[in-house]
């Protein structure tokens, strides 16, 4: 699969589009190079939301890797979205052209940087990393997979996967997840929520008989991105994805003006619901006095 990003990642082929060498290579020859910004972590978001379901041809038994290349200094927070992929198991490799800045890549990359990070000066020198890049892929599907995924169920389906998501009850700071769990109950599940903005992934691990959980301590009127996990003692099943945003603070309501005289007003407005103080502004108009 790959996509190409800007400021506006685009998925140009999902993993389930070709089938062939001839294909992929084909469609490669085709392809049209997107200029623009480097908005990274906003791609490997994309990467994570898009790229890597089911439906886009993301297989459980298969390893996850993502490579990225790169040839600028990312405009956003592209460790945040690399932490997250780490997080539920993708292997990430960074390679960096031109004017990659070296220390992101490295903290982008996955461990041991010296086989996952790679720069070179322009990008006729590319070519020259294929051969390396080729075997050390190679070798960590195939270590990973003999660590890892030897007893991979291949026919999941509803047996490993949660189904139907829901996200309801949203306030300014709490929202409750509920689910189906799948047939087989998983060992634990993995919760994840994060700002689709920028900010630090939070995660909660629940018993594999529970499904439902209330987050709290969320920031008001931010828009989240959800993940919710099987984990089972030899797979991690289909994971469930969703969005949605806290409700702004609620706002203080029907301000009055009394007891005028020549250097005081008295004010007097309702409540707002959770409020703990209250800034209050004045200036003199039309010129605008000192606030």
């Amino acid at each position: 699969g790959l996509s190409q990003y800007s400021s506006d990642p685009r998925t140009e082929w999902d993993l389930s589009t070709y089938s062939t060498r001839e294909q992929v290579l084909e469609a490669i020859r085709n392809l049209r190079y997107k200029g623009g910004n480097t908005f990274t972590g906003l791609a490997l978001t994309h990467v994570l939301e898009q790229n890597l379901k089911p439906d886009a041809g993301a297989r459980l038994e298969a390893e996850k890797l993502v490579i990225l290349l790169t040839d600028g200094k990312s405009q956003d927070d592209a460790n945040l979205a690399a932490q997250t992929l780490k997080n539920l198991g993708t292997e990430i490799f960074a390679i960096g052209v031109k004017n990659a800045d070296e220390a992101e890549l490295k903290q982008v990359a996955s461990e041991p940087l010296e086989l996952t990070v790679y720069n070179v000066l322009d990008f006729p020198l590319l070519s020259s990393l294929v051969g390396k890049l080729t075997r050390v892929l190679c070798t960590r599907i195939k270590e990973k997979s003999n660590k890892e995924t030897a007893d991979f169920p291949v026919n999941t389906g509803p047996q490993l996967s949660p189904t139907d998501l829901k996200i309801s009850a949203v306030t300014s700071k709490s929202m409750n997840l509920t689910w189906s769990p799948p047939l087989r109950p998983p060992k634990k599940y993995r919760v994840v929520y994060y700002p689709s903005k920028g900010g630090t992934p939070r995660e909660v691990v629940l018993d594999g008989a529970v499904s439902s959980l209330r987050i709290s301590n969320l920031t008001s009127h931010t828009e989240y991105l959800v993940s919710v996990l099987p984990v089972y003692d030899t797979a991690v099943g289909d994971g469930l994805r969703g969005v949605t945003s806290t409700l702004p603070l609620s706002p203080p309501r029907s301000l009055r003006v009394s007891e005028l005289s020549h250097n005081s007003i008295r004010l007097s407005w309702k409540a707002a619901q959770g409020a703990t103080h209250y800034l209050v502004l004045c200036s003199a108009a039309p010129d605008g006095a000192e606030d």
